[in-house]
């Protein structure tokens, strides 16, 4: 029986993986187990733990490994640490990380050198800020790679990995997203108190790389919030630098009767509230990811996706107040055209399928522990 270990950080990750820890935990020959750290240990962001177990998971180790959001190497270093001793302990086979985050950078780092094969989910794609050399660099960590689609694959083969170790299985999240199978607005309207008809959800993160105009952009996206006059279920930022300036600003929604502030949602909750939004606003990828999946119309913010997909349901903003109001006053004018998926290329919903029969393959699990840089082909 093969151990296979998921390491956690976020709520976001974990939407990513959980159809994936799903599929595995119910095949008899996996034992997974589950190492949840990072915002998910942090009361602040509403210790999202919680919503592991309650999903009905086994062989769930906590670790907490927040230092201050202004010190994100320490908190690099402490998941370094402590993963380390539980990988020792554990023994596993495989290590799957997720993303963008110092956690999965932890996880790949502890797996490489300890001759572990490491599997990296969604690398290869572009975004903005520290987040996308944190993404690259668990890509070079990785042994093997689970991408999204072929653009994803070509820039791995870029950065000088093997094209037989990278293998498209879209997004996982997918698997999650069928309205079908979602809980129904109305039980989630009353298990958050959401009093609203009408609502746009606003996520807006810290852009590390430019933290000296973090609280600038702070109040002028409250600011603009406000003065739209418009519902909004706000949901936490990151626990990035910056993130404090964010929460600070939000105090001054807090009791008004506009806004609902949540420090995190459960995953399958958040997609129906999202797919009922009459748009996004902010700088999060669920913006330019999941929201153009339900054809809801997105205000991209600022430079965190810059380099993310461009599709006609989003409309770009700049950070200033005046900008941001200007575009919600014509967001849900937005005509967004019936083939808005055809450029959509993040897979078919069935990841969690392809993920196991790639752990059913000898191809997988013969994978060379030693990695070598790959030239491109006719360089």
């Amino acid at each position: 029986m093969k151990k296979i270990v998921f390491l956690t950080g976020t709520r976001a990750d974990f939407g990513k993986l959980k159809s994936l820890i799903q599929i595995s935990q119910d095949h008899e020959e996996y034992e997974c187990h589950i190492f949840a750290t990072g915002m998910h240990m942090n009361r602040k962001y509403g210790k999202t733990v919680v919503e592991i177990f309650k999903a009905g998971f086994d062989n769930i180790y906590q670790f907490i490994n927040h230092d201050t959001v202004e010190h994100m190497d320490r908190t690099l270093a402490k998941t370094i640490d402590g993963f380390s001793h539980y990988i020792h302990e554990l023994k596993p086979d495989l290590i799957i990380v997720h993303g963008d985050r110092v956690e999965a950078l932890a996880g790949a780092i502890v797996g490489s050198i300890n001759n572990i094969l490491v599997a990296h989910v969604e690398g290869g794609e572009i975004s903005g800020t520290i987040d996308e050399l944190i993404r690259h660099a668990v890509s070079k960590m990785s042994h093997i790679h689970f991408v999204t689609n072929e653009e994803a694959k070509k820039r791995l083969i870029q950065l000088g990995e093997k094209e037989k170790n990278i293998f498209i299985i879209g997004s996982p999240d997918l698997d999650l997203m069928n309205p079908e199978s979602l809980p129904k607005l109305e039980m989630v309207k009353e298990y958050y108190d959401i009093p609203f008809e009408s609502y746009a959800i606003a996520m807006f993160h810290p852009v590390t790389t430019e933290y000296n105009l973090i609280h600038v952009r702070a109040k002028a996206f409250v600011d603009a919030l406000l003065k739209s006059g418009k519902n909004y279920i706000v949901i936490y930022p990151n626990n990035d630098l910056g993130s404090m300036e964010i929460l600070n600003e939000y105090k001054r929604l807090q009791n008004h009767p506009n806004f609902r502030v949540f420090p995190s949602l459960r995953f399958e909750y958040f997609l129906t509230l999202l797919r009922n939004a009459r748009f996004i606003i902010g700088n999060s990828s669920a913006a330019v990811r999941e929201a153009p999946f339900y054809k809801i119309p997105t205000i991209d913010i600022g430079t965190r996706q810059e380099s993310r997909i461009k599709l006609s349901s989003i409309l770009h903003s700049d950070d200033d107040e005046e900008s941001l109001l200007n575009i919600i006053k014509i967001i849900e004018e937005l005509k967004i055209p019936d083939n808005i998926t055809e450029h959509y290329n993040f897979g078919d919903g069935n990841s969690d399928q392809l993920f196991l029969e790639l752990l059913q393959s000898e191809k997988l699990w013969s994978i060379r522990h030693q990695k070598q840089f790959q030239e491109l082909k006719g360089s």
